[in-house]
């Protein structure tokens, strides 16, 4: 398939994700080729359209390796794989993730000329791109805008080679790719107008954009805005997040683990969608800069349970709200061996977590508590299976088919999401059901 140009490319791709229409999508174009063509898609879905601004973090002495992405909003997605094998240190991350920082809020000032981001908290996001090589782009921007709410993530995208296009499933929802050869040289070769896009008309296409749809902030939903907090966790205050909708009746606090931060876009997207569901929500980093370079910290337990219980008092003595935790990989055991501690702690929800690792205070546990771990994590499944066996409270395990540990399969993430805010509503707030007895579900 060979396109005359952008646009031409870009309302071809518009009839190929017309079905998108009734999800009242917003559409992130990246700059600046992809702008072009997110225009014309963005005018068919009568969707609004922004830039999409992210930016990759390289390896100081490799920077076409890229070790992770930045974007908007404070998101940060990193790989721990590339960070540790390119021995790049805390310091040296620092520097660059500054450098692209400064770079990346330049850019997006420039395009936008003043206008605030369209949010896309608990909505499609249709990420557009006027073709894609080696995909490594169109990932971080994938990842961005799922750590920046998006309830779905779409890719659609004129052409991509056969292999990359299949591997854009594991990042986005939905690929959408008109043409996918198996042959595939640059994207340029697949346009007969292949000429650069400029800032200039990256602005003017943004600027028509927003005079269609000019209340777009928020793209209509009530957003709880998400305030950066300092926690005084007792020994050391913690840099967070705090988010309380309007008529909150409980706060769900998160613990993360295996060294990622308040960032963690798989976290951020369950926040969401219990801020979605009215819930209020605390992320907050467990480990100080400093702290996170040594990876024994990520293990003691004992450490960030007391950290979590500080971070729980402070609260407290800020919001009278009832208080449940959620918690990821070796943060679901600083949740638990906390709640141990905590009788008021109302829900306890695991998300591929390591209760194992709360042993022996697992039976002190008296909140009830939700495992939740991928059906093709068979060792975090036994050891869930293991610790479940040790917990007193009510209790439940949930096996979600075909995910892996890091729930980063199509659909995977919703399931935890829905799973986890069923639970924290069911147990923190008046609409749910008190507590029953102890139920225990194996697949």
């Amino acid at each position: 398939m060979l396109f005359h140009d952008r646009e031409d490319a870009g309302r071809r791709l518009a009839e190929a994700v017309r079905h998108l229409k009734g999800e009242r999508p917003v559409v992130l174009g990246l700059p600046r080729g992809g702008v072009p063509v997110a225009f014309e898609v963005a005018r068919a879905l009568d969707a609004p359209l922004d830039v999409i601004v992210v930016r990759k973090l390289g390896v100081p002495h490799q920077p076409e390796l890229g070790f992770g992405a930045i974007g908007e909003g404070g998101v940060r997605v990193l790989s721990e794989d590339i960070v540790r094998h390119a021995g790049v240190d805390a310091d040296q991350m620092a520097a660059v993730e500054q450098r692209e920082g400064l770079e990346l809020r330049r850019r997006a000032v420039r395009y936008r000329e003043g206008r605030d981001r369209v949010r896309v908290e608990g909505r499609t996001a249709v990420v557009v791109d006027d073709g894609i090589a080696t995909g490594a782009t169109a990932a971080a921007a994938c990842r961005v805008a799922r750590a920046q709410g998006a309830a779905r993530v779409i890719l659609a995208v004129p052409t991509a080679p056969a292999d990359t296009a299949e591997r854009m499933r594991a990042v986005a929802d939905e690929v959408v790719c008109l043409s996918a050869p198996h042959l595939f040289g640059s994207v340029g070769e697949w346009y007969r107008d292949f000429s650069q896009t400029s800032d200039e008309e990256v602005i003017a296409l943004l600027s028509r954009a927003a005079a269609a749809h000019p209340h777009v902030t928020g793209v209509g939903v009530e957003v709880a805005e998400e305030l950066e907090v300092v926690v005084d966790a007792g020994a050391v205050r913690l840099a967070g997040d705090l988010a309380l909708p309007e008529g909150a009746e409980a706060v769900v606090m998160f613990a993360h683990g295996s060294g990622s931060s308040r960032h963690s876009p798989r976290n951020r997207w369950v926040a969401t969608a219990l801020r979605d569901a009215g819930l209020g929500t605390l992320l907050f980093d467990l480990l100080t800069p400093d702290e996170e370079g040594d990876r024994r910290n990520v293990f003691d337990i004992d450490t960030l349970a007391d950290r979590l219980l500080g971070a729980t008092r402070w609260l407290r003595e800020r919001e009278s709200l009832p208080i449940g935790y959620f918690g990821a990989s070796t943060g679901a055991a600083a949740a638990l061996r906390a709640a141990a501690g905590d009788a008021a702690v109302g829900a306890v929800v695991s998300r591929g977590g390591r209760p194992d690792l709360a042993a022996p205070r697992l039976g002190d546990v008296e909140a009830p508590t939700l495992l939740i771990v991928g059906g093709d994590d068979s060792l975090v499944i036994d050891l869930n299976r293991a610790a479940q066996a040790e917990l007193h409270c009510e209790n439940r395990l949930e096996i979600v088919p075909r995910a892996t540990h890091l729930f980063e399969e199509p659909g995977a993430l919703d399931q935890v999401a829905d799973l986890a805010r069923d639970w924290f509503i069911r147990h923190l707030t008046s609409a749910g059901d008190r507590p029953g007895p102890v139920h225990i579900v194996t697949p």
